[in-house]
């Protein structure tokens, strides 16, 4: 059974959502601040988070940037302002969606089953460590460590784009396939966008990223990995 926690500061939009969730068949657990959130989050593991943005004290979006740095649970926010730069700043710093109050009880329960499933999904694919290079890449935590044990930071949508290709590696991948895989889309659904993080993850990858030699161009196709993995 998915565990859910609800950290959510007004308490009836809580407790009805929460008794909704409920009665889906989800294990719900409920909290109206943050510090609590971290209570829970201490001693047990979620399938997926359910935050308010506008919280007191620690907001939704700084819980979303701290659970993100160390796992990979489904994250939803929510919010009663429609805010462009809140929901842009939400996904960026690695929430799966957005929705606003007041929501849809039906189609929030939608999107908590496609998150989930994909979720699930990935978990699955991602216990391998890849080793390339100097490189360790660990898709279970989002982790891309040099020999060192320095870390580079990858975006969301970079560890995506990177997990794909590593995960097949040796085949070409098509630009709208990696599109398909960036989760959130502020950055809008044109293909061409893929050529920008593949430029990012080269910057963070290659020796020499004019001439790419872990990630290279299929012209005409899309993009491969071309590494060898340890």
């Amino acid at each position: 059974m998915p565990k859910i926690l609800i950290i959510e500061d007004e308490p009836i939009t809580r407790a009805t959502l929460a008794s909704y969730l409920d009665a889906q068949g989800y294990e719900v657990f409920e909290s109206e601040t943050a510090e609590l959130a971290d209570e829970l989050l201490s001693k047990q593991e979620f399938d997926l988070l359910i935050i308010d943005v506008n919280l007191d004290g620690k907001d939704g979006l700084q819980i979303t940037r701290e659970q993100r740095a160390k796992s990979n649970v489904g994250i939803i926010l929510v919010t009663g302002l429609v805010d462009d730069v809140d929901r842009i700043v939400g996904l960026e710093l690695g929430a799966d969606d957005y929705v606003c109050k007041p929501f849809n009880r039906r189609e929030l329960l939608a999107r908590i089953k496609n998150l989930l499933r994909r979720t699930s999904e990935s978990r699955r694919l991602s216990r391998r460590v890849f080793r390339f290079e100097h490189f360790e890449f660990e898709p279970q935590s989002r982790r891309l460590m040099t020999q060192d044990g320095s870390v580079i930071s990858l975006t969301r949508a970079e560890y995506e784009v990177l997990n794909l290709l590593v995960s097949r590696a040796g085949e070409v991948i098509d630009r709208d396939a990696l599109m398909r895989i960036v989760t959130h889309r502020q950055y809008g659904t044109n293909p061409r966008t893929v050529d920008v993080l593949i430029r990012r993850l080269r910057a963070k990858l290659e020796v020499d990223p004019s001439s790419p030699q872990l990630i290279t161009t299929a012209h005409g196709e899309g993009y491969v990995f071309t590494g060898r993995l340890n």
